[in-house]
């Protein structure tokens, strides 16, 4: 009776998992199928889910009018560059508050986390007068260092959580064999840490790749991202959905391949010395 009841009870959490999995995922497929419609398809009432004529017009109008593998390669730039930035300053820090904790350490933890609460335009007016004085505006290195910079908080208390859950006896005894600082974090502490830093790269880049205030409001040309290549798409004219769609896939599918081959390392990043 009690394993009948075990196996219903996995069948339904299974099931539930699954609807919830399929809800979250169904605005990605929307986006996918509209792209191979045409506009009239597109707008079509009731909507049309497979029974309409494929195409790949939009693609190739897509491909025509914008010079993708440029935002493509600013997307790239922006978010790899900020991650390792990111990871350079944050695994110090990290360090720092989880082995020569202080009285203040949390207080400074919370307080970074704090200025995630921020609203990104009370401070938008200073930051792009800065970069309009100092010739940076529009530069793929301004948005590294913002970037960096807004998502340095999260980075810094996640490595920090990874950090607390390695024993700090393993750092004591490499300290005792003549460790210095720079070897313990490079060849003891980092290599113990990898599931967690792997985890904490793979979403920082997510976060850079799908930031769109800063990109949109500090680029124009050169240093524009994908994000500035989806909204692109929306004209005084009107939302030419089948084109918006075919740009939207054609922006999130580098991330969702990234995403997909790098699954089981994200999950054992994230659950990293979640059982003792």
């Amino acid at each position: 009776m009690a394993r009948a009841i075990t196996t219903q009870r996995k069948i339904t959490l299974t099931a539930v998992a699954w609807i919830i999995a399929l809800l979250i995922f169904f605005p990605i497929l929307w986006t996918i199928l509209t792209s191979f419609k045409t506009e009239a398809d597109a707008i079509a009432d009731p909507p049309l889910f497979l029974n309409f004529h494929w195409t790949l017009e939009n693609y190739a109008v897509v491909q025509d009018r914008s010079d993708y593998m440029r935002y493509l390669w600013n997307s790239i730039a922006i978010a790899v560059g900020s991650t390792a930035l990111g990871i350079l300053i944050a695994v110090p820090a990290a360090w720092s508050m989880a082995f020569v904790p202080g009285k203040k350490t949390k207080d400074i933890l919370l307080w970074m986390l704090s200025t995630k609460m921020l609203p990104a335009v009370g401070v938008l007016y200073p930051i792009r007068l800065i970069l309009i004085q100092t010739g940076l505006l529009d530069t793929k290195g301004a948005l590294i260092v913002i970037l960096t910079l807004i998502n340095l908080p999260i980075i810094v208390w996640m490595l920090y959580t990874y950090f607390k859950e390695i024993p700090g006896e393993i750092l004591e005894a490499a300290r005792m064999d003549g460790a210095t600082l720079r070897s313990e974090i490079l060849y003891v502490l980092t290599p113990m840490a990898v599931p967690g830093i792997a985890s904490t790269v793979l979403l920082n880049i997510i976060l850079a790749w799908n930031e769109a205030f800063w990109t949109l409001t500090l680029t124009t040309v050169d240093a524009a991202p994908l994000t500035a290549f989806i909204a692109s798409y929306s004209s005084p004219e009107g939302l030419f959905y089948a084109k918006l769609s075919a740009a939207s896939t054609m922006a999130i599918a580098p991330i969702l391949i990234m995403g997909w081959f790098s699954q089981k390392q994200l999950v054992r990043g994230l659950t990293f010395g979640a059982v003792k």
